[in-house]
């Protein structure tokens, strides 16, 4: 970028930081930027106050790795939850996804991830031992499998299945209304409620 094409040095040191986000160009940045210029200076302030506290005060769960703004996260802290079923999920946005639908009560686990090894990603960068400290210390009936539906995801499964299976109940995955090689966040909330309820049980999944 060029900042001697702006008339203000400032304005263009905010479209460069705008620019760094997914999927912004300068030009997009440039129309971010202007726009909070022509906000009332009080609305401007406040979204910059948001984004500060985002950053200062945001936390991840200790327990489930969910972002929080406590030291533990209110699904995790809740006593209307279901704390007998723990749904294993890829990152922050299905958690969403899976809320949304509002067929699902019990509390979750954030991998941070899943196994690939084509981008160097293996058990050990993901939290998975934090997930079989839980299964042994908490009273967990049913673990449930909602990763995304690719060859990734399923090799994640399997490898946690091995891990836990002497310590729970039930294994269970989300039913294949996901369609392989879909991700979660990009499920339509109908068809991911419908699959979370009509879960079946993994070791008789075709993933093994």
């Amino acid at each position: 970028m060029h900042s001697e094409n702006y008339p203000s040095r400032l304005l263009a040191e905010a479209v460069e930081q705008f620019s760094k986000l997914p999927g912004i160009g300068e030009r997009s940045a440039l129309r971010m930027a202007l726009f909070l210029l022509r906000q009332k200076k009080e609305e401007a302030l406040a979204f910059g106050t948001a984004l500060n506290n985002l950053v200062e005060h945001v936390v991840f769960c200790k327990i489930c790795h969910n972002l929080s703004d406590t030291e533990i996260c209110s699904i995790c802290s809740s006593k209307k939850r279901n704390k007998t079923i723990l749904c294993i999920v890829e990152n922050v946005r299905d958690v969403i996804s899976i809320e949304n639908t509002h067929q699902f009560n019990g509390l979750y686990h954030i991998l941070g991830g899943i196994i690939s090894p084509m981008e160097g990603i293996g058990p050990n960068d993901l939290e998975i031992e934090s997930l079989i400290r839980r299964v042994h210390s908490e009273k967990i009936n049913e673990v449930i499998f909602a990763l995304s539906a690719t060859m990734e995801g399923d090799t994640t499964n399997y490898y946690i299945y091995k891990k836990i299976k002497s310590y729970v109940d039930k294994i269970s995955v989300i039913a294949r209304g996901v369609s392989f090689g879909d991700e979660l966040e990009y499920t339509d909330e109908i068809t991911l409620g419908r699959s979370i309820v009509q879960r079946t049980l993994f070791e008789n999944s075709s993933s093994q």
